[in-house]
């Protein structure tokens, strides 16, 4: 059911034997987030998971963030209905922001605070073709922002969503419907329509009392595919609008003055377009645009219009005595306009243009046919620091024909954002208290927050039945952001600055086991150690060396998928999550099941249900406020006609 050396993804639901592909054709899958070109995931000299289409269907993962759960490399934490936290290799919070993510291309991360908004990321769940996931530094090819990870969801092109389609679901945590067309036009065209709704219903407190986070969510869009000869076109478009609930406390009381937050309207659009064209020399060049236009109202505090235009361009030379090369550039300008709705949170300037300018280049080298060099290099401009230089170099050795050993040296960076430089906060204190005021400002002193990583792996193919990946890394941070705190009399202030660095090290290991042709076992580890400390200068009295606490010191996931007779399927996934101690959250044990059934060829049935063990558990944020995730339940129908 998935990509494989160009062959098309599931148009229809197949009788007879669900998994499809041995386990060295999932290996020779091809990826393109590693280098910007297509290569095998086997010799992809870095640590990337990739997720199927098969995967996110079996697992019956209902949106982006369930979907993601399924890579052992990710920390996954469930805020609200729809509020997540999502991280690799730490630093996770609600406001993570060094993790990049992208959608067909598209950065999905915000200039506001370099995070992303997952309550807005959406495609149609059945249009994905894979999701590649990479822990570790990205910089080099993908900017300033990829210094942990990368996330690139990947929809299948128009050409492999023919026909109708329609999605029903409803459980006890949302319900959902979602419908999709797609047809021919002309001797080389293809597209598709789709639309989707989603109601998210509260979630509740350790107390019981309902969180107020339900919400709803519609979306609709395109997109078309032309191939003609040595040219490909694509272009597509989203648009959504829907509104979530605010999470208590609902609203804020400040000198007698209460502010409601109530609902958070949200709305979007994007339009993408990408061309692609071979050279007779088997080189290649691409050139991508895209507009992007988020709005959001946190109500009685402050709403945003976000408008980001971004230009690409890609040269891909064929390889040529020992060298394969990758080189381009990109110009992305973004125009921010935020209304200040309280005295107290603002973003000075209100309104802000933007523009990063950039280019890069990374070649791979052949010493021999199974050891391989990477140099690559980006050099980035924003407004903020100005020049970012993310220089990259790979080592890979082909042990074997299915065993590769590869390390890699890196230096990412996160920029400033409009958090870092723009941000100002005035909260008074009430008497009797000698402290009148607490006030919180950006400033031009913020600079980019820095990282060195060292990187060792092995990804490799023991036996035919089974497959493993290892990966050991170490990364020193320098720059970290801090909040330095001056009193001035009656007054603290409180401003951004970089007096923090750390040290994160550990493992990540996940590998797969065929037991037979109808029953295949995975599993995954990660390991996390991180210390971090302030300078000798800093001032920060919030407790932001605590910051590790924030993370998990070692997760472990196993997952059972099993073809049965009748055609039928059952898939079984047992996930556990180690504490976390600021705030403090207890370690957790989840149980996700999912069976289904396909009475008729396109015709799918499944009933679902996560955290099956009858026990609460929360996985994120403070305790008065967070929400405490119970047993739930999805039934589903999906048919093709």
């Amino acid at each position: 059911m998935m990509m494989l050396d160009g062959m098309p993804a599931y148009a229809s639901f197949e009788p007879g034997k669900l998994i499809d592909l041995s386990l060295e054709e999932l290996s020779n899958i091809k990826i393109t987030s590693v280098s910007k070109r297509a290569e095998r995931l086997s010799d992809a000299p870095t640590s990337v998971y990739v997720i199927t289409a098969d995967d996110i269907r079996r697992a019956g993962a209902l949106s982006l963030p369930q979907a993601l759960r399924l890579a052992p490399n990710l920390q996954v934490a469930q805020t609200n209905a729809s509020g997540y936290s999502i991280s690799a290799r730490g630093f996770n919070g609600s406001s993570a922001n060094k993790l990049l993510v992208l959608i067909d291309g598209r950065s999905v991360y915000t200039p506001l605070f370099s995070g992303v908004f997952w309550d807005v990321q959406d495609v149609m769940m059945e249009d994905i073709e894979r999701i590649e996931v990479i822990s570790g530094p990205g910089g080099t090819l993908w900017g300033v922002n990829a210094v942990n990870g990368v996330i690139n969801i990947i929809t299948r092109s128009a050409h492999d969503t023919q026909g109708k389609l329609l999605s029903v679901g409803s459980g006890n945590s949302q319900t959902s419907v979602a419908a999709r067309y797609g047809a021919a036009f002309g001797d080389d065209g293809h597209y598709r329509l789709y639309a989707k709704h989603a109601h998210l219903n509260n979630t509740n407190t350790a107390s019981g009392s309902d969180v107020d986070d339900a919400g709803n969510m519609s979306q609709v869009g395109f997109r078309s595919d032309w191939v003609h000869k040595q040219d490909q076109l694509s272009v597509q478009g989203n648009a959504y609008q829907g509104e979530r609930g605010q999470p208590k406390p609902g609203s804020i009381v400040l000198n007698g003055v209460t502010f409601n937050l109530g609902d958070i309207p949200l709305s979007g659009v994007n339009l993408i377009a990408q061309w692609e064209h071979g050279l007779d020399s088997g080189s290649s060049f691409t050139v991508q645009g895209y507009f992007d236009q988020t709005e959001r109202d946190i109500r009685s505090i402050f709403s945003e219009t976000l408008d980001i235009v971004d230009l690409q361009f890609q040269y891909s030379v064929a390889p040529k005595a020992g060298h394969t090369l990758v080189w381009g550039g990109e110009y992305r300008y973004g125009m921010d306009k935020v209304s200040n709705d309280t005295a107290f949170f603002a973003f000075l300037p209100a309104h802000v243009n933007q523009k990063w300018v950039s280019i890069f280049a990374q070649d791979e080298i052949a010493f021999t046919p199974n050891v391989h060099l990477t140099l690559g290099a980006r050099i980035e401009h924003n407004d903020y620091t100005g020049k970012e230089f993310l220089p990259n170099m790979r080592l890979a050795w082909k042990l074997a024909p299915d065993h590769l050993l590869w390390g890699a040296a890196s230096h990412p960076v996160r920029a400033p954002s409009r958090l870092d430089r723009d941000v100002f906060a005035s909260i008074p204190v009430p008497p009797p208290s000698p402290i009148h005021e607490v006030r919180l400002i950006g400033g031009p002193q913020v600079r980019s927050e820095a990282a060195d990583v060292y990187e060792l792996g092995y990804r490799g193919q023991p036996s035919p039945q089974t497959s493993f990946s290892i990966t050991a890394f170490r990364a020193y941070y320098d720059h970290l952001r801090t909040q330095e705190t001056q009193s001035l009399g009656s007054l603290i202030l409180v401003s951004y600055g970089n007096g923090m660095k750390g040290v994160s090290s550990g493992i990540e290991l996940w590998g797969t086991y065929q037991v037979s042709s109808t029953w295949r076992l995975r599993g995954g580890y990660t390991n996390l150690h991180e210390v971090f400390q302030l300078n000798p200068a800093s001032h920060d009295k919030t407790g932001l060396a605590t910051a590790a606490a924030r993370d998990p010191h070692q997760s472990w996931v196993l997952r059972s998928s099993h073809d049965l007779p009748w055609q039928t399927e059952l898939d079984v996934a047992l996930r556990h999550v180690s504490a976390l101690s600021s705030p403090v959250v207890p370690a957790y044990l989840a149980l996700d099941i999912r069976y289904g059934w396909r009475p008729q060829p396109n015709t799918e049935i499944s009933i679902g249900g996560q955290n099956l063990l009858g026990t609460q558990h929360a996985e994120f944020s403070e305790f008065a406020t967070r929400s405490k995730l119970g047993p739930s339940v999805f039934f589903n129908v999906v048919s093709l006609f």
